[in-house]
């Protein structure tokens, strides 16, 4: 561990006497994150908190075990997953309920299923910039795929190349980067000819190639 974690319960974050280009800037790391875990569950089972860490180092031992049993989510996925959590379970949550959350960080995060999310791709209707996402996500995946390819491809060969780029996405998301919409580019004074089904189909196959899929 970098820095030990704190047994106490106040909310983790930014320290006011840091500078402003502190690493915490860059969102909470994992010590900070397993506090705020534990303050938030202090928070919202009170007693049932207590009755389960009755000593301080009792409280320091779980924490400790708890960061090295979620050492494989990011600090972004375990803050949240805590918070989805506590909003749902009655009960002090175990260290399975929060592994669990954490591995079904697409619905904490708001995102939906890969098969979801191809659905929704390929129903939006246009323009597709404009249309009100159920996660930006979703919008980036079907403009790496191609909106073109989307409509005209049968599901069992350009869903593969989606969920491709979807998962990537996702990935990104859950990991605390925050994903932005690309700037919209003025008309071209020609547009272009729309490509023939042929040359369609022989770029699908090139993409599938590169992406071995």
């Amino acid at each position: 561990m970098e820095k030990p974690i704190s047994d106490s319960q106040t909310e983790a974050g930014p320290n006011s006497q840091m500078g402003g280009d502190s690493a915490y800037d860059q969102g909470p790391d994992r010590v900070d994150a397993i506090n705020k875990l534990f303050a938030d569950f202090e928070l919202a089972y009170h007693n049932q908190f207590h009755k389960a860490y009755a000593k301080e180092d009792q409280l320091l031992l779980a924490k400790r075990y708890w960061s090295e049993a979620l050492a494989a989510y990011s600090p972004s996925q375990i803050v949240a997953a805590s918070s989805r959590l506590v909003k749902r379970s009655t009960y002090l949550p175990s260290l399975a309920e929060v592994v669990k959350a954490c591995d079904n960080g697409m619905e904490v995060f708001g995102l939906p299923s890969s098969k979801q999310a191809y659905i929704e791709a390929c129903c939006a209707s246009q323009p597709k910039s404009e249309y009100q996402w159920s996660h930006l996500a979703v919008y980036l995946a079907g403009k790496a795929t191609d909106w073109y390819i989307l409509a005209s491809e049968p599901e069992d060969k350009v869903f593969p190349l989606f969920d491709y780029y979807y998962q990537e996405l996702c990935r990104r998301v859950m990991h605390g980067e925050e994903l932005e919409a690309p700037q919209a580019r003025a008309l071209p004074e020609r547009v272009s000819r729309p490509l023939s089904a042929q040359e369609n189909h022989a770029r699908m196959q090139k993409l599938r190639e590169e992406l071995d899929l």
